[in-house]
């Protein structure tokens, strides 16, 4: 098969126009692929273009997904489907919902502003809370305190650690204790 195109294909130039579905990852699509036939022998498919869906019960179930991969758990304990293809699942009903217009939006009605979105809150969380938060950081940039995070771990043979203080760099450990906190 040769590799050389003609410069004037005319399907280069129609093709190139159209959506570039070859951007979506593969592995999206298998991880929702996954999440969907869950949810085809759980409840039917197509489910929701038949009877319609509210907004909050897939915002509530991408929220409990979000949390529960938040705290460590990256699969369903019983089905052994990862959260992220659940969440992917519930935002891509969502769209095809509202898409076919079979979405009931049952989101509290805060009013809207010019564009047509929520009145306020994109100020609220873009602006006013961004700043707080800059603030925030600003006012502890000196500080260096332990973060305990996934990567943190436990030291077997550690017999005393007392919880960190946070401290200014420079004071991190003023105890002169170098063990980190038993979990």
């Amino acid at each position: 098969m040769s590799t050389e195109t003609k410069p004037s294909n005319p399907k280069d130039a129609i093709g190139s126009k159209k959506l570039m579905v070859h951007l979506v990852p593969s592995t999206a699509i298998a991880y929702m692929a996954l999440a969907f036939t869950e949810g085809a022998v759980k409840y039917g498919k197509y489910n929701w273009r038949v009877a319609g869906v509210r907004f909050s019960i897939y915002l509530d179930a991408m929220y409990r997904h979000i949390m529960k991969l938040q705290n460590g758990e990256n699969k369903d304990a019983v089905t052994g489907v990862p959260h992220l293809a659940s969440i992917m699942a519930c935002a891509a009903i969502i769209t095809d919902a509202f898409h076919y217009n079979k979405l009931t939006d049952d989101r509290p009605y805060v009013g809207e502003d010019e564009a047509g979105n929520a009145a306020g809150f994109a100020q609220l969380l873009d602006v006013e809370m961004a700043n707080i938060s800059a603030k925030v950081k600003e006012v502890f940039k000196d500080f260096s305190p332990e973060q305990f995070t996934i990567g943190w771990q436990d030291h077997a043979n550690d017999t005393q650690a007392p919880a960190p203080v946070p401290t200014k760099k420079g004071n991190r450990n003023p105890k002169g204790n170098s063990r980190k906190p038993r979990r």
